[in-house]
């Protein structure tokens, strides 16, 4: 297809001006992702346009929650997509994840395992492997901070109590709630999960500080421990 720049088409058919009259809902993905582009790219096969990049990545991945799990490598490997469009792609999408886990207020209090999962599921849900997180809450459960204990599985990086509670004691938390992914997808607990969680428990009652429960997620789905009667 010869090149033609968005500056010389249609002004109704231009992404900017069709967003600018109609609104954001009336482009197509491929235009939404044009318009994050700003301009095209040079390929061996000739130029083209931010549009048909854009729709070379929709024909590709078919929808944009498949395009926004692809990794910065993965992305570079598209004909047309270097470092610059790569990133732009990659930042865009971690924009939409840190505003669906906020929500209007980022003073989040936990009520229930949802609120967790709400705050959280957006951040690790696509990742590849296992990381576990520790959520530090005050006296009115309302979440202080949260870091990260080990990357690569319970089972090959073991999850010591002195380093979960280490920070808590440091920031003066009343509580904690422990959280891993599942990349596979099924949020049912293994018996390491199982084995982990009563270690911690264990620990908190010792110091103090109690674990309020466990979240596994996986995918759109999660597990909590605590609703499985498993953290007394």
């Amino acid at each position: 297809m010869p090149h033609l720049p968005i500056h010389a088409w249609q002004e109704g058919d231009r992404p900017r001006e069709k967003l600018i009259k109609a609104g954001a809902s009336y482009l197509s993905d491929a235009e939404l992702l044009a318009l994050l582009f700003g301009t095209g790219t040079r390929t061996k096969a000739g130029t083209l346009s931010a549009v048909q990049l854009g729709q070379i990545l929709m024909s590709q991945y078919q929808s944009l929650l498949t395009l926004s799990r692809q990794s910065i490598q993965s992305l570079m490997q598209i004909q047309g997509v270097g470092p610059a469009k790569a990133s732009q792609l990659t930042a865009s999408f971690e924009i939409g994840k840190r505003i669906e886990s906020q929500g209007e207020d980022d003073r989040v209090q936990v009520k229930s395992p949802d609120d967790v999962a709400a705050r959280y599921s957006p951040h690790m849900r696509d990742l590849r492997t296992e990381i576990f997180k520790v959520v530090l809450l005050n006296t009115a459960n309302i979440i202080l901070c949260d870091y990260t204990i080990s990357e690569g599985g319970l089972a090959a990086s073991i999850v010591e109590p002195r380093a979960v509670f280490q920070k808590a004691i440091l920031d003066n938390a009343a509580s904690v709630i422990c959280l891993h992914n599942h990349p596979s997808g099924n949020p049912e607990p293994s018996r390491e999960d199982i084995r982990v969680t009563r270690q911690l428990v264990e620990a908190g009652k010792i110091m103090g500080i109690p674990v309020h429960d466990h979240i596994i997620i996986a995918g759109k789905k999660y597990t909590s421990l605590a609703e499985r009667g498993l953290i007394a």
